[in-house]
């Protein structure tokens, strides 16, 4: 009898002691407005019209990623539900849809927010909210993490990529004549801000005109025609992928042709480069840190077999050969590890905790480029490489540079 009372006792205290672990273990799962056991809302904002709707394409990829991740059992069994809203590249627009996001939809973050003009209308709400504003799909100047907590960038900041377009120019020809044609916004302003700098003294005598264009312009046309007229040799292509397409064309149309150096944001071969004539982007210059897809050197990695399977199986009706695919996709992995990090601790704070103690690569990433953050550096890719179009694909000149 003693024997069945004290193993009836230990039972009874072993039974007790699992349920406190069990309340002890539930108890260490925090979880803040979008988040749950079963459940993580995510939120974002992307053109999907406008004048910038090529980029929708950005976020279409990263969310069949998301859909690729659910399926194989989600984040720590959690699924991700993501909300995509259409800001036609408006910055009204965008202050609607994130309010929408935020208060009604109640998300736990806004992921890969799409565009300077937008994530600058944004930027303050959502940081007196304390909601992550979290890798930012542009290369303004996001990671002021003293000023904004709670806004981190994705992309290389415009300033870095301008800097490293002057001291290619520097190096190519001293005694260049350069013309501008920027976006009016602070896109186009870092851009231009981040040439002047890296010319230095030379960028009084070297920049012989510029030129801007709002996105609501139709086209171009004007612009190009008045730059070629400044007898300018060098072109610094600072647009979004519709009117870089058209200046591309409208250059070739009046035939001058200019070295010409263009955006990241805008060197797509297939949704810049294409529209606008492969003949009359040969030869152009730009500064990539994703592998181009469409470069046969990466054609037998295990990447790029990887990412081809991923659009082929989950994304059918994207261009796989787009590389705002290809950053659709990384990003989308960047925001899954930050995710895992963070556990069952899904607190908004935690998340950017986590956001800022990343390091890590990414498959489609140059080689020797990676994804490094910490509590004072919210830029978490700084590494680019100088790339040439051939024709056919980009090519790299020289090595990463700023990683």
């Amino acid at each position: 009898m003693r024997f069945t009372q004290s193993r009836a006792l230990a039972t009874s205290i072993a039974t007790i002691a699992l349920a406190g672990m069990s309340i002890g273990a539930h108890a260490q799962k925090k979880y803040d407005t979008g988040a749950s056991d079963t459940e993580i809302k995510i939120g974002n904002i992307a053109p999907y019209s406008g004048p910038a709707s090529a980029y929708g394409t950005v976020l279409k990829a990263a969310n069949a990623y998301f859909n690729k991740i659910n399926a194989e059992g989600g984040i720590n069994g959690r699924k991700i539900k993501f909300l995509s809203l259409d800001d036609g590249y408006s910055p009204p627009r965008a202050v609607e849809q994130v309010r929408k996001l935020v208060e009604q939809e109640e998300v736990l973050a806004i992921f890969a927010p799409l565009g300077t003009p937008t994530n600058t209308a944004v930027r303050k709400y959502l940081n007196a909210k304390k909601v992550p504003q979290l890798f930012v799909s542009s290369g303004a100047q996001w990671g002021d993490y003293k000023t904004y907590p709670w806004t981190m960038a994705w992309n290389v900041s415009y300033l870095n990529e301008a800097q490293i377009y002057a001291r290619h120019i520097l190096a190519d020809n001293p005694k260049a004549k350069i013309a501008i044609l920027s976006q009016n916004d602070d896109y186009g302003k870092d851009m231009v801000k981040g040439l002047m700098d890296g010319l230095g003294d030379k960028a009084k005598s070297m920049v012989v005109t510029q030129a801007t264009y709002e996105v609501s312009d139709p086209s171009v046309d004007s612009q190009i025609v008045t730059l070629k007229a400044s007898g300018a040799d060098t072109f610094l292509n600072v647009t979004s992928p519709k009117f870089a397409a058209l200046a591309i064309r409208k250059a070739a149309d009046i035939g001058w042709k200019p070295k010409q150096y263009l955006s990241n944001v805008a060197n797509s071969a297939t949704a810049v480069l294409k529209p606008a004539g492969l003949e009359n982007s040969t030869g152009i210059i730009s500064a990539a840190y994703i592998r181009d897809p469409m470069d046969p050197r990466w054609q037998s990695t295990k990447e790029y077999k990887d990412y081809f399977a991923f659009m082929k199986s989950h994304f059918p009706d994207g261009e796989a050969a787009d590389t705002l695919n290809v950053i659709g996709y990384s990003m989308a992995q960047t925001l899954v590890q930050t995710l895992t990090q963070a556990g069952d601790n899904l607190t908004r704070a935690n998340l950017m905790k986590e956001a800022a103690s990343l390091d890590m690569s990414l498959p489609m990433l140059y080689p020797g480029i990676k994804v490094k953050t910490s509590a004072n550096d919210f830029y978490p890719i700084e590494g680019m490489q100088l790339i040439r179009f051939n024709g056919t694909a980009y090519e790299p000149l020289g090595s990463v540079i700023g990683e």
